[in-house]
């Protein structure tokens, strides 16, 4: 039985510790979530000679996490003043390249977050920049709606569940072609599809509790398990 290599976009940063200069990071806890769920993550960089299709060869699944907010001018808005964009100023091109080629390709893709946000800007939808100061979405656990018929239930086995949620942003109109199967009590969207595609798209951070909760290590299990498949290789039991 052959490990799935899981492309996982790295956010460049201006300053990580230990580092003199600038660097290219990934949360610890999405790495192991992929390695727990039987799969070899593999950091991808921002920069590369190479084209999003080509960079995908020899990969099995793409995951791409949470991170910086994405830059409203790609909704055709101003910044407020609580908007934090990506140090690398090429971070969402990259990341929504990376992104559309999987889709194209037929490729799994697990979006987590800020991933979650860039695929409804990219599919012409735009973003709430800043929630209020109250918004349990900030930094909180509160339960989250799964519709029924989706993949989304299909791979989690629930309807209901509690998650981790930690953003100040979420998504305002919904993008062409995308179906809502998640949401929050206060109607927040929280997960997204695209027909016809290998996608789970989560506002999420089902990294934060993979390691005890088997509902969110679903998720993970979903994209390692597609992508094995994808390769040609026999799904365990």
């Amino acid at each position: 039985m052959s490990t799935p290599r899981i492309g996982v976009t790295g956010m460049w940063s201006n300053s990580i510790h230990g580092l003199r200069f600038d660097g290219s990071a990934v949360a610890s806890a999405v790495l192991r979530s992929v390695i727990r769920a039987g799969g070899e993550p593999l950091a991808l960089f921002a920069e590369s000679a190479l084209t999003a299709e080509e960079r995908l060869r020899g990969l099995d699944g793409l995951l791409v996490p949470g991170g910086s907010d994405v830059d409203p001018r790609r909704y055709a808005q101003e910044p407020v003043a609580a908007t934090a964009v990506a140090d690398f100023p090429l971070q969402d091109q990259f990341e929504a390249d990376m992104m559309t080629a999987a889709i194209r390709l037929g490729i799994p893709v697990l979006a987590i977050c800020r991933g979650f946000q860039l695929l409804n800007v990219e599919q012409g939808g735009t973003l709430v920049q800043d929630l209020p100061a109250e918004s349990p979405h900030r930094n909180d656990v509160h339960v989250v709606s799964i519709e029924p018929d989706s993949a989304l239930a299909a791979a989690l086995g629930v309807a209901e569940l509690p998650v981790s949620s930690y953003h100040h942003q979420a998504v305002d109109r919904v993008g062409s072609g995308l179906r809502v199967v998640g949401r929050a009590p206060d109607g927040i969207v929280e997960a997204l599809e695209v027909d016809g595609a290998e996608l789970l798209a989560v506002q999420w951070h089902p990294e934060d509790t993979a390691g005890s909760d088997a509902r969110q290590h679903a998720l993970f299990r979903w994209l390692v398990d597609r992508s094995r498949v994808r390769s040609g290789a026999e799904v365990p039991a």
